[in-house]
């Protein structure tokens, strides 16, 4: 059998751990968050897929990294009262990792390999987005700068 993201697991903001197996016949929208980024506007954008989507069948979730100009240095619960208070967030969010180098989490190790980047497969930024069809196949990456808006064609496509 061809792998695909089900094999992975992530931790929640509140310590409870997730298998993304939990999402089979769901579309995914993987994306690594930051909240002191000149992106973090983005979060109003994916809250606004998540609920126009959801009930269609995506999901989306937010990876916090500090790997990126230490923009992400709080604790769990400083991020969920963060993304809370600000942007009104109800989609997943996990612990924060990390998505380059040698303590990457699988799943970003596992997506860069899939979907490759330009010049360098590692994550450039904090914001990169990944697709995931409802089979739980990588389908298609986006850079940071692309607002979550403009990924809606992509969205309609595997939903």
């Amino acid at each position: 059998m061809k792998e695909n993201v089900y094999q992975f697991n992530f931790n929640q903001l509140d310590g409870k751990e997730v298998s993304l197996s939990d999402f089979k016949g769901k579309a995914i929208l993987v994306v690594n968050t930051a909240s002191a980024c000149g992106l973090t506007y983005h979060y109003t954008g994916l809250e606004k897929l998540y609920q126009k989507y959801k009930d269609e069948g995506l999901v989306i979730i937010g990876f916090p990294c500090n790997q990126f100009g230490t923009q992400e240095p709080g604790t769990s619960e400083e991020i969920q009262e963060f993304c809370s208070l600000n942007y009104d967030v109800t989609f997943p969010m996990s612990s924060k990792v990390e998505v380059n180098g040698k303590n990457e989490h699988p799943l970003f190790k596992y997506l860069k390999s899939e979907l490759k980047g330009t010049l360098t497969d590692s994550v450039k930024w904090n914001f990169t987005k990944f697709l995931i069809d409802r089979d739980g196949m990588p389908f298609k990456r986006f850079s940071s700068t692309v607002e979550p808006e403009d990924i809606s064609s992509s969205i309609d496509k595997i939903l």
